[in-house]
């Protein structure tokens, strides 16, 4: 019986931290953009792979790529979505064009 508790305890566990784990993982591929910053703020995603960022702040932003490696934004008011795939491996930096400040940067492996 201690067996098949220790067993139990042991499962349950591993099962915890898979679902904890799973949303840091951002198995969804978005990045939020909420009170002047992106979140997370470095992201990975295979090749091939899309990223959403959605902005959740009370002002509009503009995701755009530091080197022009990939297409800017829209200007994004609240609630809105602007994705965008990544084809090749390699590191994209990106910031807010209306507030630079805010930055972030996508890792394609």
């Amino acid at each position: 019986m201690l067996v098949a508790l220790a067993l139990l305890s042991s499962i349950h566990g591993k099962n915890s931290e898979t679902r904890e784990s799973a949303p840091a993982k951002a198995t969804k591929s978005e990045i939020v953009i909420d009170n002047f910053s992106f979140s997370p703020k470095t992201f990975a995603v295979p090749a091939g792979g899309a990223v959403t960022w959605i902005n959740h702040d009370n002002v509009p932003h503009v995701v755009t790529s530091t080197d022009d490696q990939f297409k800017k934004s829209p200007v994004l008011k609240t609630g809105q979505r602007f994705s965008n795939t990544f084809a090749t491996a390699g590191t994209y930096s990106y910031f807010c064009s209306i507030h630079p400040r805010m930055t972030g940067k996508i890792a394609v492996k």
